[in-house]
Formats: C-alpha cells, sequence, structure tokens
C-alpha cells in the first residue's frame, strides 16, 4: 500500500522535491521482491518512465533543475526490473530500450548528465542481461552496439589520430569517478549485445567491431580515478 500511495502522488504534477524524495522512498523499498509484486504493473512503469524523461520526443530534456528526478526514476526501474520477472516482461512490451537508447542519444554533447547516461547504460545492462529478446531487439533493431561504443568513446574522451587508432596520451589525467562509472556501465551492457555476435556478416558489422577494438584497447590505457576503480574498468 505505501508503494501505491507513493506511485499516486508521482502521477500527479507535484514539486520537484516532493518528486525526488517519493522516488528516494520508492528506491529503497523496490529492492524487496514481495513489495513489488502488487505494483508491477504497465500503469506505475509508465508513470516511472515519463518521469525518467524516456519519452524524449513529447518531453524532452531540457530543465536542469529535473534531472535529479530523471536520475532517481532511472534508478528506481533498475532494481524494479532486477526484481521483477513481470517488469521485465512489460520493458519489452513498453519497447523500454528503444526509450532509453534514445535518452542516451539526446545526451549526446549536453553537459551535467553523467548520472542520467550511467543509469540508462545500467538499465540497458540490465535489460540485456535478463531478457534475450531485448538482448536481440538491442543488437538487430536499435543499433545497441553503436549507441553503446558511442557512449564509451565519449566516457573516455577518445581522439583520433586515424579511422581506427585513438590518440595515445600518456600524461593526461585519470578519468573522473562519474566517467570511470558510465564507462564500466556501458562495457558490461556492450558485453551482453555483442555475446552471441561471434559471427560478423556485414562490411558494417565489421566496421564496427573494428571500431569498438581500437575503443577497448585506448581502454586498456585508462587509468581511473582510484586503482580499485581502474581494476574494474579494465
Amino acid at each position: 500500500k505505501l508503494c501505491e500511495g507513493i506511485l499516486n502522488i508521482l502521477e500527479k504534477d507535484t514539486k520537484t522535491s516532493c518528486q525526488v524524495a517519493c522516488l528516494e522512498a520508492l528506491r529503497i523499498l523496490s529492492r524487496d521482491k514481495k513489495v513489488l509484486v502488487p505494483v508491477t504493473t504497465k500503469k506505475n512503469m509508465q508513470i516511472l518512465m515519463k518521469l525518467a524523461k524516456l519519452d524524449t520526443v513529447e518531453d524532452p530534456l531540457e530543465r536542469v533543475s529535473e534531472f535529479p528526478v530523471i536520475v532517481e526514476a532511472l534508478k528506481c526501474l533498475c532494481n524494479i526490473i532486477f526484481n521483477s520477472s513481470i517488469a521485465q516482461k512489460l520493458s519489452l512490451e513498453l519497447n523500454l530500450a528503444a526509450m532509453l537508447c534514445n535518452l542516451l542519444q539526446e545526451c549526446k554533447d549536453r553537459p551535467l548528465v553523467d548520472d542520467i547516461k550511467c543509469f540508462d547504460l545500467r538499465l540497458l545492462f540490465l535489460l540485456s542481461l535478463l531478457h534475450t529478446d531485448i538482448r536481440a531487439q538491442l543488437r538487430q533493431e536499435l543499433q545497441g552496439m553503436q549507441v553503446l561504443t558511442q557512449a564509451l568513446e565519449s566516457s573516455l574522451s577518445v581522439r583520433w589520430t586515424e579511422e581506427y587508432k585513438a590518440a595515445e596520451d600518456r600524461d593526461r589525467p585519470p578519468l573522473s569517478l562519474q566517467e570511470t562509472d558510465c564507462a564500466i556501465e556501458a562495457l558490461k551492457a556492450l558485453f551482453n549485445v555483442t555475446l552471441d555476435s561471434w559471427n560478423v556478416h556485414s562490411k558494417n558489422d565489421s566496421h564496427q567491431f573494428r571500431y569498438m577494438a581500437a575503443i577497448l584497447r585506448h581502454c586498456l590505457l585508462t587509468m581511473g580515478p582510484t586503482e580499485e576503480k581502474t581494476e574494474e574498468l579494465h
């Protein structure tokens, strides 16, 4: 009942501070699988997807003041999808992966969106891990490999000297914690999406794998903010 009450409040047009507080409470509650059973419905998923700005056509990513709401809504969706098989099935019906890819593209070259990108990528990782149909959808329909590789390239701030050769700068500073976390989530999602891609069929596939290989090489030469984070990144 508490979760239902929170979602009823979130469905209304409330203040940003109230939305963040409600989403933080829901995120904590959503760690309990038993609590999720009555609230994992299509309607409630759509409420959270709207708050996460996953329909960027009708509700573009514009107001920085809304960014904390987007991050918390994405965190809630991560917990719910991880803990609920019903939510995993609904995510395919609601075309969640396509919306996440669109949001990721919307974040491209924007300031102050690292947390949004990170939890968008984490959600794509979870979907591609837990639902084989979504993994196939990402690979075949949504150009998931290209979208995720570009997200990884952006997180690592790759500069190119040749088509498949990244610039090497031994003196550049380590990645920030946010950049490292984004790169790690992109790598995890890429692993799932390319898991069954052992046979490359087209010229475009060949280009994407060579492009990704160059970025992965660059990644191995990149340092994180701490020794532990560097190890996790590599």
